[in-house]
């Protein structure tokens, strides 16, 4: 008869602690397979519990396949296989902890501060005491029909763009969205701007996807080399390229375009970072001058809101609408339904311009006051600084007899972290060489002093060693 000393089982139910003990015996052996246990009333009696509590543990071990149930002869051990001998447990890899850095001029993260925190927690209030069933029923599999009917009209008023809603597919931020496009353009080779964004060719090659290296001339990305490329897929950003700054011309985006249409492709504007121009009007979009409808327009709310927005979305042209619904309209929309319909408020409210609009005033004037310390700095006559006026870096060529890598070193030996433009070329060219992309959306102005010595002690040639 089984017996088990009840009084050990701490603060579990009766018929967990016996389903614990008889699981563990017929793991360890104790039981074996076939051997037939007692009767639940005759081990009711034999451990003075009440019979609903061996039977709730004889089910529970039934449900799991411990024990096998026979009509008129009772409940009998189930075979399972013996565990080995205990193991050392395989170490988990740790995350390796992030360094401190005295200065980061890779960081393109916009300054959250600048946030109206007050306005989006007011606005979340609203949406929380409207609540009930917007907010716990499922959303459209593109997006909140509202939030996609407020990013259509502002695409409208700010940039020109005729858009309908439901041209529109809301998805947790521009990687994912990546990863919707290299299945709805599945077989076709993507060509990517070289230098370029690196994430995006690995996006897209973990997908399955082939990348083709386009590199860029003057004007944009080369359609020659494009031709010759093969590819079916072109992803670019032609109003602001990163990280060189390029604007694609007018006369290239029309070569682009008629390249698109001849070789019945589709091309992949990535417009990440256009809010953010600081001279002029804003430039007007790839997909706003198509009229064949070969252009995938879209953007993100990470750059222009917080990093933690996971919140991007995409224009789909007509024909390869039809093609998402049919082939991938059984994803769910990956954005909580509370993160929509607050965002579709900001919109509908005004609140987005108005925060745009404070933005680009605090960041020209934090862009005038970088350039200015560089150009004032102790090394400003090796320097020659490369910007567009929009976007939130710039390049800055350095004369220098050292690598990128030793610049690399000296930097991190002094918590200094550079970002380099050979970094973002897939196919290595020496004219990359010597090029910083300085990201300063986190240079504050008290900061500037600070970071120019830091800066002119990295580049110091006359010191070998830092």
């Amino acid at each position: 008869m089984l017996t088990y000393s009840l009084e050990e089982r701490g603060g579990l139910p009766l018929y967990e602690y016996l389903y614990r003990r008889i699981r563990e015996d017929i793991l360890n052996g104790t039981l074996t397979a076939g051997e037939r246990l007692p009767s639940k009333r005759a081990l009711a009696e034999h451990l003075q519990v009440s019979v609903i509590t061996v039977e709730n543990a004889y089910r529970q071990l039934e449900a799991e396949g411990f024990l096998l149930s026979r009509p008129r002869k009772g409940f009998f051990a189930a075979p399972v296989e013996l565990p080995a001998a205990a193991a050392s447990p395989a170490a988990v890899p740790q995350d390796a902890e992030e360094p401190v850095w005295r200065l980061d001029l890779t960081s393109g993260q916009v300054d959250v501060s600048r946030f109206p925190v007050s306005v989006w927690a007011r606005l979340t209030r609203q949406v929380l005491s409207e609540g009930g069933a917007p907010l716990l029923t499922p959303v459209h599999r593109q997006g909140l029909p509202a939030l996609r009917r407020a990013i259509a009209k502002d695409l409208r008023d700010r940039k020109g763009m005729a858009v309908a809603p439901e041209q529109i597919v809301v998805g947790a931020g521009a990687e994912y969205l990546y990863i919707l496009l290299a299945q709805l353009l599945e077989g076709a080779a993507f060509a990517v701007e070289d230098p370029g964004y690196p994430k995006i060719r690995k996006v897209y090659g973990k997908c399955g996807a082939f990348c083709r290296p386009v590199p860029l001339d003057g004007q944009g990305v080369d359609p020659a080399a494009l031709a010759a490329s093969g590819a079916g897929a072109l992803h670019l950003s032609p109003s602001h390229h990163y990280p060189t700054g390029l604007v694609t011309t007018i006369g290239r985006r029309q070569a682009l375009l008629r390249w698109a249409e001849e070789r019945k492709g589709v091309i992949i504007e990535d417009d990440y970072d256009s809010e953010l121009r600081f001279t002029g009007r804003p430039i007007p979009t790839l997909q706003s001058i198509d009229d064949g409808g070969r252009v995938v327009y879209m953007n993100t709310f990470s750059q222009t809101i917080s990093p933690s927005m996971r919140l991007g979305f995409m224009v789909l042209p007509p024909r390869l609408l039809e093609r998402y619904r049919q082939e991938l309209g059984f994803y769910a929309c990956t954005v909580p339904a509370l993160d929509q319909h607050v965002l579709a408020r900001f919109l509908e409210g005004g609140h987005y311009e108005q925060h745009l609009s404070r933005m680009r005033k605090e960041y020209r004037s934090r862009r005038a006051r970088v350039l200015e310390s560089f150009r004032a700095s102790p090394f400003a006559g090796r320097i020659a600084i490369t910007e567009q006026g929009a976007g939130l870096h710039f390049l800055l060529r350095l004369d220098t007899a050292r690598s990128d890598g030793e610049l690399r070193r000296r930097g991190e030996a002094l918590g200094v972290r550079l970002g380099f433009l050979s970094e973002y070329a897939a196919l290595p060219r020496p004219g990359y060489a010597h090029t910083l992309v300085v990201n300063y959306a986190g240079l504050e102005a008290a900061d500037l002093p600070r970071a120019m010595e830091l800066l002119a002690e990295v580049f110091d040639e006359r010191n070998e060693k830092v």
